[in-house]
């Protein structure tokens, strides 16, 4: 009894113990996850948790993401996740976006997972229409897309209609041109088959590195009032602070770099910028709402927080994640390498195949033709032979009867009569009996020179069947593939029919392959400037061959301003920031 009692108190006591838990939904780009989280978790323990899940280090550039009465905010790190003004309906909703963004993405994205995300994010956002984008820019980015997605291109497993059910270009572009899909897809697959080569995280930060030059890229946009009372919008991204007229989000009207500004201050619904130049007036707006206040605060914090960061030496922990990466481009670099030569030779080894086949082929009917005249020379012979047998019968017989009439003649003439008459008679019977006799000897004669003439054909025949079972012979003992030189490394056992010997391939990180990966890259900077001659040439072309297609009444507000920027020599956010940056300029303090 006494046990029994100390059992359910000692599960009483456990069942106390348990903390108290709720269930939480995470969606990224390309998932969803739930999690049990305690009642007391804070911000900070639900984002490590799903950073830890996805594999992601660089932890700056993302947060967790939810709206309030249509309004978005992100979970504070250092509050409880059920303190914030979420929905309490299980499971709590919340999305694991990138908040911030980079400067540069091919050198501040070092891991994988990272440059995944944000591709997939700023994908996302271009085909929403969020960031605006030009047709033919979107066209490019549409192949890149592609390529990250189905790999090489293949003519014949990427056949037309294969991107029949794939969205890759805004509903904004696809309205503004008389182009069908199959018009749409063929200038996409033009550009996606010259990607040849290209590994997924490739494209993807190939995509990144042109969509980060767009104007909306990485700008959240937020509605606000000068004291004036004007209505315009505040950009917050990761170069500084830009006002814009609101009909007019490609262009800002002024822009203040990070380093240029001296202070930021907020006060209520009031916002104060003040410049490090003081020649130049402190900029004042108002925000309508306190939450966004305090996401506008948010951002400021965070982007210069990373721009500070950026014009640091990396830490050791990005210093070893970027190690890492190197080591790893360097490993997938040899082993699409390896995959290469593999292929190659695969390739080789099969257009060898296939010509020892075609070669097989031509000896098996060069055998059947040699067969064939064989069977021919034989029937030749075998007529010519008999031929040859019923002439020399008839030249026999012919010799028979030219005999007989000489000896019908010799009769005659001892038989004659006396009279002349009868000599006369007898006389012209002999001269016909000579005649005759004449005749058959000449005939006797051409009847044996034939048979002569088809001794020798059938002598010839014979010879000439002789040389064709000769050459039959020489075919069926000639050997049915040329030597084949060693090849380096042994094929897949998909190629059957050949024994290929070759010592194994193996591939070492030494010195020498990191100095040549080394030279590579370098060699890949040296051809970056042409190459984006190449590109720019190509965007030009492309856009003038649609040009004849779109229809003007179509054109939005964004499609005018931006053929206005371009036509002006394209005035932008990053012609307005990009000067030289002093690195002894105090910091911000905001």
């Amino acid at each position: 009894m006494a046990g029994a009692i100390a059992s359910r108190m000692s599960f009483s006591s456990l069942k106390r113990k348990q903390p108290k838990t709720f269930t939480v939904r995470i969606v990224t780009m390309d998932a969803e996850m739930e999690f049990n989280c305690e009642m007391k978790w804070k911000g900070k323990d639900l984002f490590d948790l799903v950073c830890r899940t996805l594999g992601l280090r660089e932890t700056w550039f993302f947060g967790l993401q939810y709206t309030i009465k249509d309004t978005v905010a992100w979970l504070k790190m250092d509050k409880k996740v059920l303190d914030h003004d979420v929905p309490k309906e299980e499971p709590v909703t919340f999305h694991f976006l990138a908040k911030f963004y980079p400067e540069n993405a091919e050198e501040e994205l070092v891991q994988e997972i990272t440059q995944h995300l944000f591709f997939l994010q700023v994908k996302k956002q271009i085909l929403d229409e969020k960031i605006y984008c030009p047709p033919e820019a979107s066209v490019l980015l549409a192949s890149y897309a592609v390529q990250a997605k189905y790999g090489d291109y293949d003519p014949s497993v990427h056949k037309r209609g294969f991107l029949a059910q794939e969205e890759l270009l805004p509903k904004r572009v696809i309205n503004l041109y008389q182009m069908t899909p199959e018009m749409w897809e063929e200038r996409i697959t033009a550009w996606y088959a010259e990607h040849r080569g290209r590994a997924r995280d490739e494209a993807e930060m190939e995509y990144l590195k042109i969509a980060q030059d767009l104007e909306m890229y990485g700008v959240n946009y937020f509605a606000i009032r000068n004291k004036k009372g004007t209505e315009l919008l505040l950009g917050v991204d990761a170069l500084g602070l830009h006002i814009y007229d609101p009909e007019n989000r490609l262009t800002p009207k002024i822009s203040f770099p990070w380093n240029e500004i001296r202070n930021i201050s907020y006060s209520d619904k009031e916002f104060t910028i003040k410049p490090l130049d003081k020649k130049i007036d402190v900029f004042k707006f108002n925000s309508s709402k306190l939450r966004v206040n305090k996401l506008i605060l948010q951002l400021c914090i965070g982007n210069h927080d990373l721009f500070m960061r950026r014009r640091k030496a990396d830490s050791l922990e990005v210093q070893q994640m970027k190690a890492q990466a190197r080591e790893e481009k360097a490993r997938k670099q040899m082993e699409r390498q390896r995959l290469a030569r593999e292929k190659q030779m695969r390739e080789e080894a099969e257009r060898t195949r296939d010509e020892l086949e075609r070669r097989l082929l031509q000896m098996k009917e060069e055998a059947t033709m040699a067969n064939e005249a064989l069977m021919r020379s034989e029937e030749t012979a075998d007529l010519l032979a008999e031929k040859a047998q019923i002439t020399e019968e008839e030249a026999k017989l012919l010799a028979q009867k030219a005999a007989e009439a000489e000896q019908e003649m010799q009769r005659i003439k001892a038989t004659a009569i006396r009279t002349e008459e009868e000599k006369r008679l007898m006389e012209q019977k002999v001269l016909e009996a000579e005649v005759l006799a004449l005749k058959m000897a000449e005939e006797s004669e051409r009847r044996a020179k034939e048979a002569d003439q088809l001794k020798q054909d059938l002598q010839e025949a014979r010879e000439a069947e002789r040389r064709a079972k000769q050459k039959l012979l020489e075919i069926a003992t000639k050997p049915t593939y040329p030597p084949m030189n060693p090849i380096p490394a042994p094929l897949p056992p998909d190629i059957p029919s050949f024994n290929l010997i070759g010592d194994s391939l193996s591939f070492d990180f030494k010195d020498t392959d990191m100095k040549r990966l080394s030279m590579e890259i370098e060699k890949e900077k040296v051809e970056y400037m042409e190459k984006s001659k190449h590109l720019q040439e190509q965007l030009n072309e492309l856009k003038t061959e649609i040009e004849a297609l779109k229809l003007k009444e179509r054109e939005t507000a964004l499609d005018i301003l931006h053929n206005e920027n371009s036509d002006r020599g394209g005035s932008s956010k990053h012609n307005t920031i990009k000067k030289p940056q002093a690195q002894g300029r105090r910091p911000i303090c905001i």
